[in-house]
């Protein structure tokens, strides 16, 4: 499936197999010598809810640069599989390299100031990012991570607890597994069941951050009022060259709007 926005949109297959994963590809009426950004967005969120309604893609084409979003699966417009191999890690970044791959993104080169990838990931995003930017080393050149974690909140769901919850209502006792499906009901048009099948093949893989640990430069950021922010410090343990940056006021959730994320943002895509 291909979106609109901006720009022509691009339709990726993947091994001669359709996933179906909706993409948007967004170009700037005045481009800037910089490669393009991929964009990953977070847990039970879409392209238009993370990256649209909040500014980003607006933002960056101000900025002059070319932007590829994707909906994961079972999220947004993309298809929601009934394997779960669709929904793991591993496979997902595969799709994701064929996609930017289709798009245009090419390997880094001395040559060329647009050649190479950025890449902005917010939550589960970031995860993606983290470990896109540790085996893609030759094609992404900067990384930009958005409310990460160092542990795997998602590998620590109680899977069989939200499946009793949707089929009878029992309460879910685990604090963690209940906001995490709480904030997947209050997602516009979720798929609940898609998204459980996304919980499980992250199970099947769960994120170990000192496994594979990108050596592009890294900005990471975080709301100081994120359950999750004591995390920046165990990351740029492993990665002591990224930059931190903590947004006074804000949170895990509304993080993702603040101005300041935004700006910091480009102006690091934007160092050579």
């Amino acid at each position: 499936m291909a979106g609109q926005h901006a720009g022509t949109a691009v339709q990726h297959t993947v091994e001669g197999t359709d996933p179906g994963l909706h993409l948007v590809v967004a170009e700037p009426e005045s481009p800037a010598a910089l490669p393009p950004v991929l964009l990953i967005h977070g847990f039970a969120s879409s392209v238009a809810l993370n990256w649209e309604q909040s500014g980003w893609i607006s933002a960056l084409l101000e900025a002059g640069r070319r932007v590829i979003a994707v909906d994961l699966p079972g999220h947004g417009a993309s298809a929601a599989p009934e394997d779960v191999d669709s929904y793991t890690p591993g496979r997902i970044r595969a799709d994701l390299l064929q996609i930017v791959t289709d798009a245009g993104a090419r390997p880094i080169s001395d040559m060329r100031r647009d050649s190479g990838l950025d890449v902005i990931g917010y939550s589960l995003g970031s995860r993606l990012a983290w470990e896109f930017g540790a085996t893609q080393p030759a094609l992404v050149r900067r990384l930009v991570l958005g409310g990460p974690s160092s542990r795997d909140p998602l590998a620590e769901f109680d899977l069989p607890a939200a499946q009793r919850f949707l089929a009878d209502g029992t309460p879910v006792e685990d604090a963690s597994t209940a906001n995490l499906v709480a904030i997947a009901q209050a997602s516009p048009a979720s798929d609940m069941y898609a998204l459980l099948s996304l919980v499980e093949g992250i199970k099947e893989e769960p994120f170990d951050a000192a496994e594979a640990v990108p050596l592009q430069p890294v900005l990471m950021v975080a709301g100081e009022k994120d359950e999750r922010v004591a995390a920046l410090e165990v990351l740029k343990g492993l990665a002591p060259s990224a930059e931190v940056l903590v947004v006074p006021g804000r949170n895990h959730v509304n993080v993702v709007t603040a101005r300041a994320f935004k700006q910091a943002a480009i102006d690091f895509l934007a160092r050579p």
